[in-house]
């Protein structure tokens, strides 16, 4: 059998439009660029929930957040839920993992005080962790660091604070301590490379994840001032910050959970004036660009070992960033910036389809169905995607006309803002998101009301709910909802039955 190998790669926090849309003319993402040429470029692809841990549940199980239920950081995810590690495992592969899931761990398949119930970040289960690259860990970046010689700060907490230069006050844009050659991104990039150069006559399952240009904002010379803050637009508001408060209830928590001064270290008391904001989108791309570079060399290390057409390539990111957009910042919130997410797609055995570019909406619950499909694999019953298969053979596959989406804002163990600020429980701390054809329904519980954005005429920028004349198509797409959660509700063992003569497993639909 022809070697078939998997690159699969999460970018962490990367905005779509710095690759299509508002921000792509203002940054050099010259390796991504390329991939699009070369593969499939899904541009409407939405993560099914946010934050960090939840969007990569989603990701790698291909479930809703409604059926997993890993809907926070730190909330477990069921150790017996298939993902794409078993399932990688069972034609073959060993599950190679390059940095972090961040899974939090059943605890009813550890025993009491293990550490793995310690950490929001460990590995989801079936992965072999070949190199730990956890936001809050990251031992072997650091062990590295230290045996280059760097005199690293006392706390890793301390890790990402620009360091000021020539005696003058510390700025945001102030280079990291460790050079570029040397930074978390490079040494996960080494490390992958490494293993792989090893393995270059087998089968091999890659699953890369970059952390950045997720926060803090701290980049190594060059990636630090590669871009002009002054050259770079403003954040999209409508109006001033009070404006953007009244828009819904939900908007004031939003933006007391997450401002400028929580993107940085070393800067208490940020004030996020346009300057600073300007200032910190920069780092940001140049941070994006560091990613796109060391992307690069995975792309040229897969051709110059002839590996470049026996090898699926997957990039996508885990969801999106507000970026200062509508005075938010992060991704808990209702708007596209913090769900739309870029997704590259090279399937070497259809050239016929490289270079083009799909506008359905798709969902990143779709990507490890269709790896499975890929490498021949049966997509259990309990995932909720469908395989982009037919897209990547250029082809045009009856699909749904929406996307679908959810937040739970809540925390059961330490209230919240929204839980505050709204006076609500953790169980009703949560929305739902429809995007159609034209429209995008928010459905808020705790009897909060819904927005409505029309995307013929002033889209997320009017909240169009109220309006008489809408309330029938507030009314339809209420429906929709409840039919799509009806339609995906968890099928695990909803497709068996038991019989005279044992387990018979049909099929959903």
């Amino acid at each position: 059998m022809s070697q078939q190998n998997v690159m699969f790669i999460i970018i962490d926090q990367l905005r779509a439009d710095a690759l299509f849309g508002g921000l792509a003319k203002h940054v050099d993402l010259p390796n991504l660029r390329a991939l699009m040429g070369d593969g499939v470029t899904f541009k409407r692809n939405y993560s099914v929930t946010n934050p960090c841990g939840p969007s990569r549940v989603s990701i790698l199980t291909g479930q809703y957040a409604m059926n997993h239920r890993s809907v926070r950081n730190g909330t477990p995810l069921r150790h017996d839920t298939p993902n794409i590690a078993t399932e990688v495992r069972k034609a073959g592969y060993m599950p190679l993992l390059f940095g972090y899931t961040d899974t939090a761990q059943d605890p009813r398949a550890y025993p009491k005080g293990d550490p793995a119930l310690k950490t929001y970040e460990h590995p989801m289960h079936g992965f072999h962790e070949v190199t730990e690259m956890r936001l809050e860990e990251s031992y072997p970046w650091r062990a590295d660091l230290i045996a280059k010689g760097y005199d690293v700060p006392d706390s890793y907490d301390d890790y990402y604070i620009p360091v000021a230069q020539d005696g003058q006050p510390r700025r945001l844009n102030d280079p990291a301590f460790y050079r570029a050659e040397d930074s978390d991104t490079a040494f996960l990039t080494n490390a992958c490379l490494t293993e792989l150069g090893a393995r270059t006559a087998e089968n091999w399952f890659a699953h890369l994840t970059y952390i950045r240009p997720h926060p803090p904002l701290v980049a190594p010379t060059p990636y630090n001032t590669m871009y002009d803050p002054a050259t770079l637009p403003l954040p999209l508001r409508n109006g001033t910050q009070a404006d953007e408060t009244a828009v819904h209830s939900f908007m004031a928590p939003a933006h007391a959970s997450q401002n400028a001064a929580g993107f940085v270290d070393g800067f208490e008391g940020l004030k996020g004036t346009d300057d600073d904001i300007r200032i910190m989108r920069a780092v940001y791309l140049g941070l994006a660009t560091e990613v796109d570079d060391h992307i690069g060399r995975v792309v040229d290390f897969l051709k110059t070992s002839g590996q470049y057409d026996s090898t699926l390539i997957v990039v996508t990111a885990d969801h999106g960033e507000m970026l200062g957009d509508r005075y938010e910042w992060g991704k808990m919130s209702v708007y596209d910036a913090a769900y739309h997410t870029p997704l590259i797609i090279r399937d070497p055995h259809n050239p016929q389809a490289h270079g083009t570019e799909v506008t359905k909406l798709t969902e990143s619950i779709d990507i490890t169905p269709t790896i499975l499909e890929w490498i021949g694999r049966d997509i259990p019953d309990s995932m909720d995607g469908a395989p982009l298969t037919e897209f990547l053979q250029g082809g045009t596959p009856n699909w749904p006309d929406h996307s679908f989406s959810e937040l739970d804002f809540g925390n059961p163990v330490g209230s919240t803002k929204w839980q505050d600020m709204l006076g609500i429980g953790p169980s009703v701390a949560n929305l739902n998101i429809l995007r159609g054809p034209r429209y995008t329904l928010v459905h808020f519980n705790a009897d909060l009301p819904p927005l409505l954005f029309d995307h013929e005429a002033e889209g997320e920028l009017r909240n169009v709910a109220a309006n008489p004349e809408n309330a029938p198509i507030v009314l339809e797409m209420t429906r929709q909802i409840l039919s799509h959660r009806m339609q995906n509700a968890d099928q695990t063992l909803a497709t068996t039955m038991i019989t005279s003569d044992g387990p018979v497993r049909g099929r959903r639909s």
